[in-house]
């Protein structure tokens, strides 16, 4: 990714004009865009660009786990389809949203790894709450590895 590239993602990110932003993320055609937008974007903005993100035709599995886990995957991992405070509804939606979608291989992009941060003990522990958890979300997917640049 080059410097003109990574200007134009901190420039979206800090615009305050969402509309902007939103049009941007809709017609991004490179998934290592959408991977280090997805890695910078401050959740304290709502589910609006996450949601476009992943259902951008061009997200990675490495970008739809890396958002699975910076919105708190493993809680819901951990929490399963519980019934959540209504203050949670828009999160729980995009992580069952996600959740299935990884779950179910939509994402075919693959040329960018993820590796989850979790230990083996809770990987044990979630196992042990829910044996039916599939691999992809304790294992580091497909593709290279990323440095991801700070914006």
């Amino acid at each position: 990714m080059d410097s003109k590239d990574i200007k134009k993602l901190k420039d979206l990110l800090y615009n305050e004009n969402n509309t902007n932003l939103s049009k941007e993320v809709i017609n991004m055609e490179t998934p290592l865009m959408l991977h280090v937008l997805a890695a910078n974007y401050n959740w304290d903005n709502g589910f609006e660009i996450p949601n476009l993100i992943i259902n951008n035709k061009n997200c990675d599995l490495g970008t739809a786990l890396l958002m699975f886990y910076n919105a708190d995957g493993f809680r819901f991992l951990e929490s399963g389809d519980t019934d959540y405070p209504k203050s949670l509804s828009k999160w729980k939606d995009f992580m069952t949203n996600l959740f299935h979608r990884i779950k179910n291989n939509n994402f075919k992009s693959q040329s960018i790894s993820y590796t989850p941060q979790i230990s083996k003990v809770q990987m044990f522990k979630l196992k042990k709450i829910n044996p039916n958890i599939p691999n992809i979300f304790f294992e580091r997917s497909p593709g290279i590895e990323v440095d991801i640049p700070v914006l």
